[in-house]
């Protein structure tokens, strides 16, 4: 046990403080849906800025970015940076849209945008499929980073680790709801921030490391530092860089960074007093998401090559752990058994706290599902609020049940992270051009959600069994993308559109804009009620701007703060301006954006 008494007094407060949290947010929880699932609509956008972050915030985050930085180096990251350009698109342009949408969960979206009998299927299916299955998936993940830190520094066994996560986790997000998880989030992504800078600040002192300079100029970390791949390695480029950049982002849906918006961040957004404060908490979101948080977990990550510079030196360092779950994402832990008493109690504690607000979030999110889009809406739709919430709780204890016996069977943090890729591979176009072309039907969704479902079950189970040569994961995203559009556009075109009346009534809910519907504003025309009020001119093409500067902005941040935490001062002079350019195009576009 690497625990003194005075770590383990800090984290008995931590938990205190947390349930307590829950208790207080529980006595001001109403008896509706709406205030346990939305908590009344009416949060401002700090709070659910840093509750969106709170919840990427979790314990399997920093053993990811460890695992791409022993792997292919700091530029391994953009396997996941670049998803800050599905979040800044999401940001100007489909933020005010959700809002708009005054829907309980972004799945009874389908049933305002599509028709008939597919739609009904679609909101159903859907609900399932990500709000239990998916979500079970997303946890097991969290809970798979849990057991190994549980595994370095508390000596338990996964079983032991999942039973006490899930116990305390499922008593405070059942209590009070969205509210509950809001404030909480507040205090854990506080917490979580200072034991990430407390790991990184002793990791990079340890004397092996030698300080910031000891460690870039290491031979181990010399040729990991730069922030984008080597060009004259096409393979690594390809992996990591080109394909993020040029088509995993508007093409995977992936929890967190979903294609114009979805689950929790959606959840969110219709929290959120207006428009207003739904854009400024997903901006808050993409900055500190992606500018803010990495470069700790990224030092102790290199850090980690010089004290833990392969597998077989992790092994014989931990030979308690099973060999199955031994990669490279374990470094992360491993690292942390070097903090002395004290700052060992308070970065566990911080650990546990994003632990905690990922789950949190996500049984509230995925109980939303259950309870709105599958319970009140096919099982029992004369459901009592009170009912509702109740059930709600319920399912928020199976959700919790389920991810932990998945966590079970889980091995590392990067593998998890493919799969998920590979799950949501081709569907991304379908969830950005809803919005924009009258054209896109139920039919649509589901047929590109079943085609990579199946194709992702294809390639992990069943491919190399029958014979055929391994398959990269980066080519298996490619031909899952491909396969998966090619199909969606197909059944789009060959299956019946929408009808006319639903889409005049989406229309004038969302006015989206752009000439994707000028068909439908033309069809009104000849009704009785005719579409009379339509988005600001312009509008769209403003919000692309927003996008481009936003992204300028915190590519900027994160460039440079690696070159000056490098030395490289001109460079980092360079970049800032970059981001300082970035931040004045978007503060001058921020009050010309259309918002009700």
């Amino acid at each position: 046990m690497l625990l003194a008494g005075i770590d383990w007094v800090i984290i008995g407060v931590f938990f205190v403080i947390i349930l307590a949290i829950g208790i207080i947010a529980s006595r001001k929880v109403g008896d509706t849906s709406a205030d346990f699932f939305l908590s009344g609509r009416s949060m401002p956008f700090w709070l659910l800025g840093i509750s969106m972050v709170a919840t990427t915030f979790s314990t399997d985050t920093p053993n990811l970015v460890t695992d791409l930085v022993r792997n292919y180096g700091v530029s391994g990251n953009w396997l996941w940076w670049a998803f800050l350009l599905t979040g800044m698109l999401t940001v100007f342009v489909y933020t005010k849209l959700w809002r708009r949408s005054s829907v309980m969960t972004d799945i009874e979206f389908y049933e305002i945008r599509y028709s008939g009998k597919s739609a009904a299927f679609l909101r159903a299916f859907r609900a399932i499929y990500l709000g239990f299955f998916f979500n079970v998936m997303i946890m097991a993940t969290v809970s798979l980073a849990a057991i190994k830190i549980g595994s370095v520094l508390l000596n338990t066994t996964p079983l032991e680790t999942i039973s006490v996560a899930l116990l305390i986790t499922v008593i405070y997000a059942g209590l009070g709801g969205l509210r509950s998880v809001l404030f909480t989030d507040l205090f854990l992504f506080s917490f979580a921030m200072f034991g990430a800078v407390a790991a990184a600040v002793v990791a990079v002192n340890l004397p092996e490391v030698g300080g910031l300079t000891g460690l870039f100029s290491h031979p181990n970390v010399a040729d990991k530092l730069s922030l984008l791949p080597d060009f004259d390695d096409p393979q690594t480029l390809i992996i990591v860089f080109i394909i993020p950049i040029a088509v995993q982002w508007w093409s995977v849906w992936y929890p967190g960074a979903e294609p114009g918006g979805g689950g929790y961040l959606v959840q969110r957004m219709l929290s959120a007093k207006n428009e207003k404060h739904a854009m400024g908490a997903t901006l808050f979101f993409n900055v500190a998401h992606y500018a803010i948080r990495p470069w700790p977990w990224i030092l102790v990550a290199l850090a980690s090559l010089i004290i833990y510079p392969d597998l077989a030196t992790l092994q014989s360092k931990f030979p308690q752990i099973d060999p199955s779950i031994l990669k490279d994402d374990l470094a992360y832990p491993a690292m942390l058994t070097f903090l002395p008493v004290g700052v060992m109690g308070i970065v566990v504690a911080s650990l546990i706290a994003a632990y905690m607000s990922t789950m949190a979030s996500q049984l509230n999110w995925g109980s939303s599902y259950l309870v709105n889009d599958v319970y009140r809406r096919f099982i029992k739709p004369e459901a009592t609020e009170k009912e509702l919430v109740t059930v709600g709780r319920i399912s928020t204890v199976v959700l919790m049940l389920a991810a932990g016996t998945i966590a079970l069977f889980l091995q590392n943090a990067l593998q998890a992270f493919h799969i998920l890729l590979q799950i949501g591979a081709g569907t991304g176009l379908i969830f950005i051009l809803r919005w924009f072309w009258w054209r896109i039907n139920a039919m649509t969704e589901i047929a590109g959600m079943v085609v990579s479902f199946v194709l992702a079950v294809y390639f992990e189970m069943i491919h190399e069994n029958l014979g055929f040569l391994p398959m990269e994961s980066h080519v298996r995203l490619i031909v899952g993308v491909a396969i998966t559009t090619i199909i969606w556009l197909a059944v789009t075109f060959f299956t019946k559109p929408t009808d006319n009346k639903t889409l005049i009534g989406f229309y004038k809910l969302i006015r989206p804009g752009g000439r994707g519907w000028d068909k439908v504003v033309e069809i009104s025309k000849k009704t009785d009620d005719p579409i009379t009020k339509l988005a600001k001119q312009g509008d769209l093409a403003r919000g692309l701007v927003s996008m481009v500067a936003g992204t300028f902005l915190v590519y900027g941040i994160v460039f440079s703060s690696g070159y000056f935490l490098y030395g490289q001062i001109l460079s980092a002079v360079i970049t800032g301006a970059v981001a300082l350019l970035g931040g004045i195009v978007l503060y001058k576009n921020w009050g010309k954006i259309e918002m009700l």
